[in-house]
C-alpha cells in the first residue's frame, strides 16, 4: 500500500497525518523510499519525512509498531537519511539528537554519485538479513549526493560490538575500503547500512529495491539481498 504525503495545503498535511497514523495501526512493515523532493537540497526529502514523523500521532504509532508489535522499518537512500536523523537508527526510537549523534552528510567527492557498488554483509542479527549469510557480497546501485555516514569513534565501536553495522562498501577483493572507487561517499568504516540494536529498523544507502529480471546485464554480480523475502518470512 502506497501512501502519499500531501503538503500543498495545511488541510492536506492534517489529512495525510490522520491517514498515515490509521494505516500504521494495521501495518507490519513500513518502508521509506528515496527521492529528490525539495530539489535534493541539503537533507532533501529527509527534512520533510523527519518533520512528518515527529508529529505526536505518527510518533506514537511508530513506537507501537516497533515496541509492541515488533514490526519492521526500512529506509533506503533519503529514507535512510530520515531514519538516522529521527534516531530510529541506531537507537530504535524517535528521539532528539545531539552533537554526538550520527548523521549522513555530503560525499567527499563533492557531487552526486550514481553507479554500481559492492557491499558485504557484516552481520545478520537483523530479521532483514536472515535469507543471506555473513560474508556474502551483494552488488547494489547507488544514487545520492549525501551518503557519507559520520559518527564518533565511540559510537562506531558500539555499533560494531552490537552487530548493528549491517553492510560495508568493499573492493573487488571483498575488503572494506575507503577508496572512493568502491566507497562512493567516504563513509566512516565503509558503512553502507546500519540497524537498530534489535535489528527491526534498517537504514541503507544502496537501492536494494532495484532488482528484477533483465537488469544490469552488462555488470555481473549478485544483486538480490533478499531483504524483502526475509521480512515476509519474519512474520510467518
Amino acid at each position: 500500500e502506497i501512501i502519499v504525503l500531501r503538503n500543498i495545503t495545511s488541510k492536506d498535511v492534517n489529512d495525510s497525518i490522520k491517514e498515515f497514523a490509521e494505516a500504521l495501526k494495521d501495518t507490519d512493515i513500513l518502508a521509506i523510499p528515496g527521492g529528490f523532493s525539495g530539489g535534493d537540497e541539503p537533507e532533501g526529502s529527509a527534512k520533510m519525512i523527519t518533520s512528518f514523523f515527529r508529529n505526536p500521532e505518527i510518533k506514537k504509532e511508530i513506537h507501537h509498531l516497533l515496541k509492541d508489535r515488533k514490526g519492521l522499518i526500512l529506509g533506503i537512500c533519503n529514507g535512510a537519511q530520515a531514519l538516522i536523523k529521527l534516531g530510529l537508527v541506531p537507537y530504535g526510537e524517535i528521539r532528539d539528537l545531539d552533537e554526538n549523534s550520527p548523521t549522513l552528510t555530503f560525499n567527499t567527492i563533492g557531487r552526486h554519485q550514481s553507479k554500481i557498488i559492492r557491499t558485504r554483509l557484516c552481520s545478520n542479527l537483523s530479521p532483514w538479513f536472515k535469507s543471506i549469510n555473513v560474508g556474502d557480497i551483494i552488488s547494489v546501485p547507488i544514487s545520492h549526493g549525501e551518503g557519507r555516514f559520520v559518527a564518533t569513534k565511540e559510537l562506531i565501536k558500539e555499533l560494531e560490538d552490537n552487530g548493528q553495522i549491517a553492510t560495508q562498501y568493499v573492493d573487488l577483493n571483498g575488503n572494506a575500503t575507503m577508496d572512493n572507487e568502491y566507497n562512493p561517499n567516504a563513509s566512516y568504516m565503509a558503512i553502507e547500512g546500519i540497524t537498530s540494536k534489535d535489528g527491526l529498523v534498517l537504514a541503507k544507502m544502496g537501492h536494494s529495491e532495484r532488482i528484477g529480471n533483465s537488469l544490469y546485464q552488462n555488470v555481473p554480480g549478485n544483486y538480490d539481498m533478499k531483504i524483502f523475502e526475509a521480512a515476509i518470512k519474519y512474520f510467518k
